[in-house]
């Protein structure tokens, strides 16, 4: 038997010698096209993915299960305010640390994933500037005022509005928070409108007459205002956390603030507990710029003034009034309005 195989062997091998080795494939030049078209295909496929994924918004926090975080830290990012992928891959890493249930560590990982899916590097200027030509303007109601900013209020950034008392920046704002429901052939912002009053001096019954001069229905107008009373500087900040998980839900064309310095006005006395002032007034103000950057919506602030020339140097030279807040308002802000008396 033993015989008998081997000599069957040896016929196999001596068969395959005579055939030589097996033919390779052969790669026509219709396969290598084919092939060709099918990865052009992917790529366009995954460049409209992107593009719809940058015309969708800022991109929820849940999308990151994805990439492998799991539900308990998804979870404790959104009860630390974070509820969007650039909020995370934005925020410094002490900022993370303070969030419950966050180590150094995780925070490391989780950033890590955050950065893979939002660009942090460098870019051409071409880029920002059709960024910049597709931002949206709403329209202020007054032709003369949407001449002075070039198309209205710019989304992404902060308006800063001061003037005296009972020169109509509470008005003004009440006006926005119309417009910015308009659509946006008409110059709105087609979203709601956030309203946080520091002064209660909100009021709805100017909304609904406001609605009816751009014929809007007065009551839709004002299920698209969310109001809230800041009651001290604290709460005025926490806010804002309460704010980003509801434009995380639905879409918001305006934040206004009015006023953003009454409190800190209030709360803070004499030079001794001007530095923590400023201080706090700061992180309010940056906590607002990233809502505006990461949610695309316009920013309004209303400031209070005090009289110029205290010291008496300079008494004939320059405005009588100047806005409070010092350089942090003045460098937080992007566009400043003075509003006077007529």
């Amino acid at each position: 038997i033993d015989a008998i195989v081997a000599a069957q062997r040896r016929g196999s091998v001596k068969r395959a010698e005579q055939n030589g080795p097996p033919p390779e494939p052969r790669i026509t030049m219709a396969a290598v096209a084919e092939r060709r078209e099918l990865e052009d295909a992917g790529v366009a496929e995954m460049q409209e993915g992107m593009e719809d994924l940058e015309l969708a918004g800022p991109i929820p926090i849940q999308q990151l299960q994805s990439k492998g975080v799991s539900a308990g830290d998804i979870k404790k990012l959104i009860e630390g305010g974070v509820h969007t992928v650039e909020s995370l891959a934005h925020k410094s890493k002490k900022e993370l640390c303070e969030i419950k249930g966050i180590s150094e560590n995780k925070v490391e990982k989780l950033q890590a994933v955050a950065w893979s899916v939002v660009p942090m590097g460098f870019t051409t200027a071409t880029v920002i500037a059709e960024n910049q030509a597709a931002k949206i303007m709403i329209h202020t109601g007054c032709k003369e005022v949407d001449t002075i900013l070039e198309g209205g209020l710019e989304a992404g950034s902060i308006t800063e509005i001061y003037g005296e008392y009972r020169c109509g920046k509470t008005q003004f704002c009440h006006t926005l928070c119309v417009t910015c429901q308009l659509p946006l052939e008409q110059g709105g912002g087609e979203g709601k409108a956030l309203y946080i009053d520091t002064e209660g001096t909100f009021r709805p019954q100017r909304l609904q007459q406001i609605a009816e001069r751009f014929n809007l229905n007065p009551n839709d107008v004002l299920d698209n205002v969310a109001y809230a009373r800041a009651h001290n500087t604290e709460h005025q900040a926490q806010l804002l956390v309460a704010a980003a998980s509801m434009m995380a839900e639905a879409r918001f064309a305006l934040i206004v603030v009015d006023s953003a310095t009454s409190l800190y006005r209030s709360e803070f006395n004499g030079r001794g507990e001007l530095s923590v002032r400023q201080i706090h007034l700061g992180r309010f103000l940056r906590s607002l710029q990233r809502l505006a950057e990461e949610f695309g919506v316009a920013v309004v602030v209303t400031n209070q003034v005090v009289a110029a020339n205290l010291d008496g140097g300079g008494m004939f030279a320059g405005p009588s009034i100047k806005a409070i807040g010092g350089n942090i308002m003045a460098h937080s802000t992007t566009t400043r309005l003075w509003f006077k008396k007529g």
